[in-house]
């Protein structure tokens, strides 16, 4: 009976097409509009009369909201049936992101971006499933391949997109982009996409409200507290160490709740699993990597090599090509039974390779001929990463608990995105106090170096017209500056070195993995 359901929602010739374009559509959609704010935020604080610490919200509100929704997204589907939670999500997506353009100061752009990431979180899943159960089996590792693409080249997307139409235009065209590709993909979706029939809707005293409420005050204060922890003070600010609290409670309420209640929200049972218990501690990992790596680069390439925000993105985009042209030759590896296991132990290894170039190639002036061969290195191992970790995940799953695994897998990822932000922001900053210390108590002013250095920069000024105190004072705030960037550019180096070791260690773990069935579709997989 479920077979011929799933048969009746595989679709051929120009529908599957119009299909595979919509979600792909609505993925990269969501994905962007993650990243396309980040270079927009300064123009924003100026038009919205908004702190820095006010305009950041506009990023987590976004992110809050991605992250409480995605685990729900499997069961709100079957309440609603998927076609008509697809199309919704885009108009609740595609409206908030009108509201957000218009929006007249700070906060209502952030509530108005909540909004916008309630509808979004849905798409990124939602589009996975859809597209997954229009191809039929054996074509479905290729679909995964078209899907996977477009989720790896979403986030590197945004900063160049964001900075283009920041330059050119101005920062509510970020939002009003999205408004006709919406209204596309709506009437797409109502025409051509089906509702599998399997699936009981509840009754409204049935519903898990309070599953929703731990899920919503675990996660959205877990992910307030990883995105503001460094720059109000981790936990000598009484907000942090108020939310962590309600994060901890949130999350073993959440747990007791879903194992005890009827009709759960979220099916953690599925955890009993092994490879889905590894396979979200990888994911995490994975999401560490990709969001963490895609943040710092391009604020290494600002803030020390002194780069526009367009140019900062577009160092990005080879690597993201890199993984998609490897996506659909993953899809065939996978198909023929090449073990994954192997895939994500060299993908692991060739993470790490990219962060021990990377650590090797940062000074105050790198170029981009320095950087492009790691960057390729990072793209060839996200590909061996990205969809051979999710089937891994899921290989001993079956029926309806591959989608309940998934929504794991996926909401994973996005935390450990969250959590390499924090941790890389807050190492940052200590490493560059502790470089800068260091630095300065090596600099003796009675050294005849120093004294050199000092005197050459001196005699320079003095040569542009400078009185000898003027180019004396001239000549120590060029070494400070030099002080400065150095502790930077160290700080980078301890960072790549220990993301890099991150990866390493891994790899061991990768052996606990029990061989499940290998041929898989890596298209159940990677929601």
């Amino acid at each position: 009976m479920v077979q011929n359901e799933e048969d009746d929602l595989i679709e051929y010739g120009y529908r599957r097409i119009i299909i595979t374009i919509t979600c792909v559509l609505c993925a990269m959609l969501e994905i962007v509009d993650t990243t396309i704010v980040n270079v927009a935020l300064n123009n924003m604080r100026g038009s919205l009369g908004a702190t820095l610490t006010d305009v950041a919200w506009v990023i987590t509100a976004y992110a809050i909201a991605n992250v409480i929704v995605i685990p729900m997204t499997s069961w709100l589907s079957q309440q609603f049936g998927r076609r008509n939670y697809f199309a919704t999500s885009i108009v609740i997506f595609t409206l908030a992101s009108f509201l957000c353009g218009n929006a007249t100061n700070i906060w209502e752009l952030v509530a108005f971006r909540f909004i916008q990431g309630l509808g979004g979180g849905a798409l990124l899943v939602t589009a996975q499933t859809i597209i997954t159960e229009s191809y039929p089996v054996a074509k479905r590792g290729m679909a995964q391949a078209i899907y996977g693409m477009g989720v790896i080249v979403g986030p590197t997307l945004g900063p160049p997109l964001g900075g283009y139409i920041v330059d050119h235009f101005s920062w509510p065209f970020i939002f009003y982009i999205n408004i006709p590709l919406g209204i596309i993909a709506t009437f797409l979706t109502i025409a051509f996409v089906k509702s599998p029939k399997y699936g009981t809707k509840l009754k409204a005293n049935q519903v898990d409200w309070w599953g929703i409420i731990f899920l919503s005050s675990f996660i959205g204060s877990l992910q307030f507290v990883l995105e503001h922890g460094q720059q109000d003070d981790w936990f000598n600010n009484g907000w942090i160490v108020i939310l962590s609290t309600v994060s901890i409670f949130g999350l073993l309420l959440f747990i007791w709740r879903e194992l005890t209640y009827e009709h759960p929200i979220v099916n953690l049972k599925v955890f009993k699993d092994n490879n889905l218990k590894i396979g979200t501690i990888m994911c995490f990992i994975l999401g560490f990597g990709l969001y963490g790596s895609t943040f710092i680069i391009p604020i290494y390439t600002q803030s020390v090599l002194g780069w526009s925000a367009t140019d900062a993105g577009l160092l990005l985009i080879p690597s993201s090509i890199t993984t998609g042209i490897m996506m659909p030759f993953i899809g065939k590896m996978i198909q023929r039974g090449i073990p994954q296991a192997y895939m994500v132990a060299l993908g692991f290894f060739m993470f790490f390779l990219f962060t021990f170039l990377m650590r090797g190639v940062l000074t105050p002036d790198t170029g981009v001929e320095h950087m492009f061969w790691p960057l390729i290195l990072r793209g060839v191992g996200l590909g061996l990463l990205f969809v051979p970790i999710t089937t891994l995940s899921l290989s001993t799953l079956k029926g309806k608990h591959i989608g309940e695994g998934a929504a794991f897998t996926g909401m994973m990822r996005q935390l450990g995105g969250s959590f390499g932000i924090a941790i890389i922001t807050t190492y940052l900053s200590r490493f560059n106090q502790e470089h800068r210390v260091n630095l300065i108590s090596h600099l003796d002013k009675t050294s005849f170096e120093v004294q050199q250095t000092v005197q050459k920069l001196q005699m320079g000024f003095m040569s542009k017209g400078y009185s000898a105190n003027e180019a004396l004072a001239k000549a120590y705030k060029v070494l400070e500056y030099k002080v400065m960037t150095q502790s930077s550019v160290l700080s980078f180096m301890d960072i790549f070195m220990y993301l890099g070791l991150l990866f390493l260690f891994c790899i061991p773990f990768i052996l606990l993995i029990k061989k499940g069935k290998n041929k898989i579709n890596p298209a159940d997989a990677m929601h």
